[in-house]
């Protein structure tokens, strides 16, 4: 009998997973795994990646993961392009079902539990932490004193709109304060 071949080095074969005890593994990529899945991802840098957890048995057939992610990713500024670190810590939770439904409708609403999969011949630590990673990435990754300043553009003989004419309560204030003191004008 040919013994299946493994999709990743973590990767755990279900048929072989003891259903009375919780599988353990613990994931930190080598410098050289890092600095590929950082070029992957489009970070700046990554360090300190690692995923620890359990994949243990749940009710009927199925498999519950659960890990901590850990991670210091270095991203551009949203704004300036500097370099901006960001240390992630975060929970994660799979739960692979054996009766996973697939919806195939054109357009489906978001389920709420965002964490079931379909259980396979196999669950994967690895694909978990790279997703949950770029999960947790900030979109917007933004240093401390990053100031975007004020751009004014108008055409010709057109006075330009500013930050401050889009704020209609400030207006309101101009206004009140006006009317209080008329002879101010």
């Amino acid at each position: 009998m040919v013994k299946p071949t493994s999709p990743s080095p973590s990767a755990l074969r279900v048929a072989e997973l003891n259903p009375n005890s919780p599988a353990v593994f613990a994931l930190r990529p080598d410098t050289d795994a890092l600095k590929a899945l950082a070029a992957e991802l489009d970070l700046l840098g990554l360090r300190k990646l690692s995923f620890e957890g359990e994949v243990q048995a749940e009710a009927g057939a199925d498999w519950l993961l659960r890990g901590t992610l850990g991670a210091t990713v270095v991203q551009p500024c949203s704004v300036t392009l500097a370099p901006v670190t960001t240390r992630i810590d975060e929970k994660v939770e799979r739960r692979y079902l054996s009766d996973y439904h697939e919806i195939t409708a054109p357009e489906v609403e978001m389920p709420e539990d965002d964490t079931t999969e379909p259980l396979g011949a196999w669950i994967e630590p690895h694909r978990v932490m790279i997703e949950a990673l770029v999960l947790a990435l900030p979109l917007y990754p933004r240093q401390a004193d990053a100031d975007l300043g004020e751009q004014v553009f108008a055409g010709p003989g057109v006075q330009p709109m500013r930050d401050e004419d889009t704020k209609p309560f400030a207006s309101l204030a101009d206004l009140k304060a006006k009317l209080q003191n008329p002879s101010d004008d």
